[in-house]
């Protein structure tokens, strides 16, 4: 395939026009005997699902890859079904790697996720790290039933920094899609093209190595939300050369931020002390081991 990426290009091709198999995972919790615990759980290789906590407050996995991230030609696909009055949360193993791609074959990933009545899923992947000379295109599409939560995390950093491999990738895309009761309200996608100028230009990334997005979206999370707002509304604007900017947004029944920095650990711990509500409503600190 050669020319734009487009979501049918990658996410509706077969196996032989993209020449690679797809990998595949699939989870489904639903409350059984009061709590929360995985029904139905699947992988596919080169894609891999592991559920450590599968019965409690809340479910939690983690996908992974066996050969460490997407090579050329590359498709995975997760499908999530959270059952009604469940709680989950799926992260990733590491940082989801796309390596080199000469040949400029795209990969990439499609998540669907359909969240039951007073559900709430935590959907915090590791960021995404393009290696020189690769394309990689990720679709999200979450769909809310009344009174489901969405809280979720999506970053990306600028590859292999010290390898002088500096937002170096042909092409990135990311689109995440959240439907409520049947309505979309909220799209948000990003390219990512040097043929549209350098990336590393002042006006486009600059000095930044990372950015994130994040979403509270739903009931269960609308008090975090709520004091989210506040306390950015009360922030002071930073200035161009500050090391990490941010910025709050209200979005229906929610709130949208979004960061970026010149240190990715500084930017995703950031994200995650804006998370420290999280574990409250899961049970547990799901970054404990990771902090």
């Amino acid at each position: 395939m050669t020319g734009p990426l487009r979501d049918a290009d990658l996410l509706s091709a077969s196996p032989s026009q993209t020449g690679a198999e797809s990998g595949a995972a699939r989870l489904e919790v639903a409350c059984v005997d009061g709590a929360t615990a995985v029904t139905s759980a699947y992988s596919r290789s080169p894609m891999r699902l592991l559920v450590p906590v599968a019965r409690g407050a809340s479910v939690w996995a983690y996908t992974a890859s066996f050969g460490g991230g997407c090579v050329a030609g590359d498709r995975s696909s997760l499908d999530l079904q959270l059952g009604a009055g469940t709680r989950c949360f799926v992260g990733t193993q590491s940082s989801g790697k796309v390596y080199r791609n000469p040949e400029a074959r795209p990969s990439g990933h499609l998540t669907r996720a359909t969240l039951g009545p007073g559900s709430l899923l935590v959907f915090a992947p590791d960021p995404v790290q393009a290696f020189a000379d690769s394309v990689y295109l990720q679709r999200q599409v979450f769909s809310l039933e009344a009174g489901a939560g969405l809280v979720l995390l999506d970053g990306l950093t600028a590859g292999r920094v010290a390898r002088g491999e500096r937002w170096a990738f042909t092409r990135l895309q990311s689109h995440n899609e959240i439907v409520v009761e049947g309505r979309r309200r909220l799209l948000d996608s990003l390219r990512l093209d040097p043929a549209d100028g350098p990336l590393g230009l002042p006006h486009r990334l600059g000095h930044c190595n990372a950015l994130a997005v994040m979403l509270l979206i739903g009931p269960p999370v609308r008090e975090a939300a709520a004091q989210l707002a506040a306390a950015w509304a009360s922030r002071p604007i930073p200035g161009r050369s500050a090391s990490l900017i941010a910025s709050a947004s209200p979005v229906s029944d929610g709130l949208l931020l979004r960061f970026a920095g010149r240190d990715p650990g500084e930017v995703f711990r950031e994200c995650r002390r804006q998370l420290d509500f999280v574990p409250g409503l899961l049970g547990d600190d799901p970054w404990a081991r990771k902090r």
